[in-house]
Protein backbone atom coordinates (compact mmCIF):
# COMPACT_ATOMS: atom_id res chain seq x y z
CA UNK A 1 0.00 0.00 0.00
CA UNK A 2 1.63 3.75 -0.81
CA UNK A 3 -0.32 6.60 1.25
CA UNK A 4 -0.06 10.18 0.09
CA UNK A 5 -0.56 12.86 3.20
CA UNK A 6 -0.86 16.41 2.79
CA UNK A 7 -1.09 19.38 5.65
CA UNK A 8 -0.63 22.76 6.26
CA UNK A 9 -3.57 24.55 4.59
CA UNK A 10 -5.70 27.05 6.16
CA UNK A 11 -7.07 30.39 6.00
CA UNK A 12 -4.76 33.57 4.79
CA UNK A 13 -5.37 36.74 4.14
CA UNK A 14 -4.36 38.06 0.37
CA UNK A 15 -0.51 38.88 0.36
CA UNK A 16 0.28 36.45 2.90
CA UNK A 17 1.96 32.99 2.86
CA UNK A 18 1.59 29.35 3.60
CA UNK A 19 3.67 26.20 3.33
CA UNK A 20 2.05 22.91 2.39
CA UNK A 21 4.10 19.48 2.53
CA UNK A 22 3.14 16.56 1.41
CA UNK A 23 4.70 12.66 2.55
CA UNK A 24 4.61 9.74 0.45
CA UNK A 25 4.62 6.44 2.41
CA UNK A 26 4.39 2.18 2.12
CA UNK A 27 5.54 0.21 -0.35
CA UNK A 28 7.07 2.47 -2.32
CA UNK A 29 10.95 1.64 -4.49
CA UNK A 30 11.37 4.99 -6.30
CA UNK A 31 9.70 8.06 -6.83
CA UNK A 32 10.14 9.75 -10.03
CA UNK A 33 7.26 12.78 -10.14
CA UNK A 34 5.88 14.51 -7.35
CA UNK A 35 3.79 17.82 -7.79
CA UNK A 36 0.90 19.82 -6.59
CA UNK A 37 -2.57 20.69 -8.27
CA UNK A 38 -5.19 22.84 -7.00
CA UNK A 39 -9.13 22.87 -7.78
CA UNK A 40 -11.16 25.73 -7.23
CA UNK A 41 -15.15 25.40 -6.75
CA UNK A 42 -16.73 24.81 -9.81
CA UNK A 43 -13.16 24.34 -11.90
CA UNK A 44 -11.45 21.30 -12.96
CA UNK A 45 -8.06 20.79 -11.08
CA UNK A 46 -5.32 21.80 -12.77
CA UNK A 47 -1.45 21.92 -11.84
CA UNK A 48 0.53 24.20 -9.69
CA UNK A 49 4.01 22.96 -9.75
CA UNK A 50 5.65 19.28 -10.20
CA UNK A 51 9.35 18.53 -10.19
CA UNK A 52 10.91 15.05 -10.97
CA UNK A 53 13.56 12.99 -9.59
CA UNK A 54 16.83 15.34 -9.94
CA UNK A 55 15.21 17.34 -12.63
CA UNK A 56 13.97 20.75 -12.68
CA UNK A 57 10.97 22.21 -11.00
CA UNK A 58 8.16 23.30 -13.67
CA UNK A 59 4.90 26.10 -12.53
CA UNK A 60 2.17 27.15 -13.83
CA UNK A 61 2.76 30.25 -14.93
CA UNK A 62 -0.19 31.69 -12.65
CA UNK A 63 2.30 30.74 -9.64
CA UNK A 64 5.85 31.18 -11.04
CA UNK A 65 8.02 33.49 -9.08
CA UNK A 66 5.32 33.49 -5.75
CA UNK A 67 5.50 29.65 -4.68
CA UNK A 68 8.28 26.85 -5.08
CA UNK A 69 8.23 23.67 -4.69
CA UNK A 70 10.60 21.28 -3.41
CA UNK A 71 11.89 17.85 -2.83
CA UNK A 72 12.60 17.00 0.28
CA UNK A 73 15.64 14.86 1.94
CA UNK A 74 13.36 11.97 3.45
CA UNK A 75 12.21 9.80 0.57
CA UNK A 76 8.64 10.96 -0.59
CA UNK A 77 8.60 14.49 1.09
CA UNK A 78 7.97 17.32 -0.39
CA UNK A 79 7.02 20.76 0.36
CA UNK A 80 5.27 24.06 -1.28
CA UNK A 81 5.94 27.48 -0.36
CA UNK A 82 3.45 30.11 -1.57
CA UNK A 83 4.28 33.54 -1.15
CA UNK A 84 2.34 36.66 -1.73
CA UNK A 85 -0.88 34.47 -2.24
CA UNK A 86 -4.10 35.98 -4.13
CA UNK A 87 -7.49 35.29 -3.41
CA UNK A 88 -7.84 33.59 -6.54
CA UNK A 89 -5.32 31.04 -4.79
CA UNK A 90 -8.42 29.61 -3.08
CA UNK A 91 -8.95 25.85 -3.74
CA UNK A 92 -8.05 22.46 -2.37
CA UNK A 93 -4.70 21.48 -3.25
CA UNK A 94 -3.45 18.05 -3.87
CA UNK A 95 0.04 16.17 -3.55
CA UNK A 96 0.73 13.78 -6.28
CA UNK A 97 3.53 11.07 -6.96
CA UNK A 98 4.43 9.01 -9.44
CA UNK A 99 5.94 6.09 -8.15
CA UNK A 100 7.45 2.07 -8.15
CA UNK A 101 5.96 -0.14 -6.57
CA UNK A 102 4.81 -4.06 -6.06
CA UNK A 103 1.19 -2.73 -4.44
CA UNK A 104 -0.89 -4.76 -6.34
CA UNK A 105 1.01 -7.02 -7.43
CA UNK A 106 4.51 -7.27 -9.44
CA UNK A 107 6.82 -3.82 -9.78
CA UNK A 108 5.37 -0.92 -11.60
CA UNK A 109 4.94 2.55 -11.67
CA UNK A 110 1.42 4.23 -10.19
CA UNK A 111 0.46 7.49 -9.34
CA UNK A 112 -1.26 7.89 -6.16
CA UNK A 113 -2.99 11.61 -4.98
CA UNK A 114 -3.63 12.87 -1.62
CA UNK A 115 -6.66 13.56 -0.01
CA UNK A 116 -6.40 17.06 -0.49
CA UNK A 117 -5.85 19.97 1.88
CA UNK A 118 -7.83 23.65 1.67
CA UNK A 119 -6.17 26.44 1.15
CA UNK A 120 -8.47 29.69 1.59
CA UNK A 121 -7.48 33.59 0.74
CA UNK A 122 -9.40 35.82 2.03
CA UNK A 123 -9.26 38.91 4.50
Amino acid sequence: QVQVVESGGGLVQPGGSLRLSCAASGSIFNINRMGWYRQAPGKQRELVAAIPSGGQANYADSVKGRFTIARGNAKGSMSLQMNSLKPEGTAVYYCNAVVATTSGGGLRWLEYWGQGTQVTVSS
